[in-house]
């Protein structure tokens, strides 16, 4: 959603965008500079503040459920616009088409077309991290010794889209005898997954030890990213990061991050995708999809990105007697 911010102040510079979000999710608009505030849902004095502010647009990005499009009309702006998926259509002055099939991103920039915003282009990185927690990242990282490394996220919203950390392990250990280091990052559940995936010596388990916007500054140092579909996986994009990303259940072709430097791994079963509107029905086959994903297959995709990229450590990329680059 943040490059429709940006897209909105590029066209109105003169706007205020506050933003009414879930707790859970609302830290990653600290990194977005155009918002002025954060309201959250779940806090009723900001709620209720919320919807006694005076604005002349309210826009609802939420997809499906009702709730917030009924928020949305009690603003009493006098354009609310918002997706019509369903009945919600119905409280928006307006309602705009969605698909299953379009890319996110695209997605959004079509909720401003009642606006005349006729920009559409995204320019990474377009996330922008607070300098304390910039501070704090190099503090952490200091732990390698200024060692290139690659960012490892196992965590995943639901059990189906989780590859294994017994496998992301294996990844670092290639990497590993590539010369470079591993970091985990993820919340204190994926504290547990981080301690396997470094058991062996190869990198840093942060996982449970920093905030949203500290990882996002590790993030930023690394020369790749691993993940399966998530809020990281999208954060790693927005801040021109490349990405090695793995795909299941989700939508690939709504999700997944475009261009060359990104790499998506999705083995296409005739039942997958099967998530809809964030919903993922329980798996008859035990999420085959992410089953079938192989470390050699991860692996090989990391380490020609990272050639891609020049994010492998010179000396992977040159022998010691000659200097030439292997094949």
């Amino acid at each position: 959603m943040i490059p429709t911010i940006s897209a909105i102040k590029t066209a109105y510079p003169d706007a205020t965008i506050d933003v009414l979000a879930e707790k859970r999710n609302s830290a990653i608009f600290r990194l977005s500079p155009q918002i002025r505030r954060v309201f959250h849902y779940d806090r009723p004095a900001e709620l209720f503040r919320a919807l006694c502010g005076s604005y002349d647009v309210v826009i609802d990005t939420e997809q499906w459920h009702r709730l917030s499009a009924v928020v949305a009309r009690m603003a009493r702006a006098p354009v609310l616009i918002g997706y019509a998926t369903n009945e919600r259509a119905r409280l928006f002055t307006h309602p705009i088409t969605y698909s299953q099939d379009e890319y996110e991103i695209d997605s959004f920039f079509r909720l401003l077309t009642p606006l005349d915003v006729a920009q559409r282009k995204v320019s990474f990185p377009f996330l922008a991290i607070p300098r304390e927690a910039v501070e704090r990242g190099d503090a952490l990282l200091r732990e390698i010794k200024e060692k290139a490394f690659v960012t490892i996220f196992p965590g995943a919203s639901i059990p189906e889209r989780r590859w294994g950390a017994e496998r992301f392990g294996k990844i670092a250990e290639m990497l590993a005898a590539l010369g470079m280091a591993v970091v985990v990052v993820g919340g204190r559940e994926d504290e547990g997954q981080g301690k396997v995936i470094v058991a062996g010596g190869a990198g840093l388990n942060l996982a449970g030890r920093t905030s949203l916007s500290e990882t996002a500054a590790v993030i930023q140092k690394s020369a790749l990213l691993v993940s399966g579909d998530s809020g990281v996986l999208h954060i790693a994009v927005g801040l021109g990061v490349p990405t090695v990303s793995l795909f299941g259940p989700g939508r690939a072709k709504k999700w997944a991050p475009r261009g060359d430097r990104h790499l998506v791994i999705d083995k296409g079963l005739t039942c997958s995708p099967c998530t809809t509107f964030g919903t993922t029905p329980p798996c008859p086959i035990a999420a085959r999809c992410m089953r079938d994903i192989t470390v050699d297959e991860v692996c090989n995709a990391v380490t020609v990105l990272l050639a891609a990229t020049g994010g492998l450590p010179s000396s992977c990329c040159q022998d010691k007697e000659g200097g030439k680059r292997r094949s």
